[in-house]
């Protein structure tokens, strides 16, 4: 299964994903304070409680993908891949990413990894060109 993490300003979404279907979802509050091991203990607790999971830390995870826009809790999750995911393969998109999809701007590092990776899947369902809106909390009038 493929564990999909969106760290958002206000929101963290948490996916699990068995080829192109939605196994499970959940939405937690982003704390830029939690450590790696908190982060680890959420996610333990997450996908133990679900009935049909019932999964231990790190089960049935053949690979992990994490957008954040929060780089310290980027910093945190990149630390829970490596303590406690070991050789699962992991993409976290970050600044400097090579994704494909050309990031036509002065400093493409300015970009955020939400708008990165809503660029990325507007050419993967739909090709090209695209209109992406994405009202997160950051969006201000």
């Amino acid at each position: 299964m493929l564990l999909t993490i969106d760290v958002g300003n206000t929101h963290t979404v948490l996916g699990l994903f068995d080829g192109e279907d939605v196994v499970e979802h959940w939405r937690i509050s982003t704390d830029p304070r939690r450590t790696a091991d908190e982060l680890a203990v959420l996610l333990q607790g997450l996908m133990g409680m679900h009935p049909l999971l019932g999964m231990e830390l790190g089960d049935g995870i053949e690979g992990i993908a994490i957008c954040a826009t929060v780089p310290s809790v980027l910093h945190e999750l990149r630390e829970v891949t490596r303590r406690y995911y070991g050789d699962v393969p992991a993409v976290l998109v970050e600044p400097g990413v090579k994704t494909g999809v050309p990031i036509l701007m002065d400093n493409p590092k300015e970009v955020g990894a939400d708008r990165i990776i809503n660029a990325v899947a507007a050419v993967e369902l739909y090709g090209g060109p695209a209109i992406v809106v994405d009202f997160g909390t950051a969006t201000t009038f």
